[in-house]
């Protein structure tokens, strides 16, 4: 299933609001956190590189590796199958980010296609590639292609944003917060957009362990 997209601010504000009728909680943290930010990327090959590049590596890092990645021309996937080794070692890919990179630019997906494809297969055909996981399938799921209902249960900020917004004893692992967002259909996207943003914001004030 597909369901509603997020294209705009409007869209994300409309399911900020139901959030806030379903759950006082989540009403809190949007009074601290609005204006909620749209977050919509391009979809497609290169955004799947990127993710890639900056796996396990500082944001620091990923920005160079990605400027020289750029600047040699290497985020389409002909110029990843066509470089050798060295040109891909050059521009900062470890041995293994380079089996990734070229396994994702064997993979001939077809991206137009995953725009109309219910979420779950979306998710199963990006898994397929080496180096994509369920996480960064369901990041590509929610901000490349604007899905509206898609939640990553595995993302850390996600589970500490939770646990101290809903006073928490500890941190629910992934198959706990994928249960908890079950309560945040049809719009957990929006709903990690509150969490993620809550959770910037009690670091900010301060500070998590």
């Amino acid at each position: 299933m597909i369901g509603r997209i997020i294209e705009t601010l409007d869209d994300v504000e409309e399911g900020a609001t139901h959030l806030r009728a379903a759950c006082p909680r989540m009403a809190h943290a949007h009074d601290l956190t609005a204006p909620l930010p749209l977050r919509r990327r391009q979809d497609g090959f290169e955004q799947l590189l990127n993710a890639i590049v900056s796996q396990q590596v500082s944001v620091a890092a990923a920005d160079a590796i990605w400027s020289r990645m750029k600047g040699a021309k290497l985020t389409g996937p002909r110029k990843i199958l066509w470089a050798s080794d060295d040109d891909l070692r050059a521009a900062g890919l470890s041995r293994q980010k380079i089996r990734y990179a070229r396994a994702l630019a064997g993979a001939r997906i077809d991206y137009r296609a995953l725009r109309d494809a219910p979420t779950e297969q979306v998710i199963e055909t990006l898994t397929e590639v080496p180096g994509i996981g369920v996480w960064t399938a369901e990041i590509y799921a929610m901000f490349s292609l604007g899905r509206a209902d898609v939640f990553a249960p595995g993302d850390l900020a996600l589970q500490e944003g939770a646990r101290l917004l809903y006073d928490l004893p500890e941190r629910p692992n992934e198959r706990a917060l994928r249960a908890m967002s079950e309560a945040w259909r049809p719009w957990r996207s929006v709903a990690a957009r509150i969490l993620w943003a809550y959770y910037a914001q009690r670091i900010r004030r301060e500070g998590v362990r």
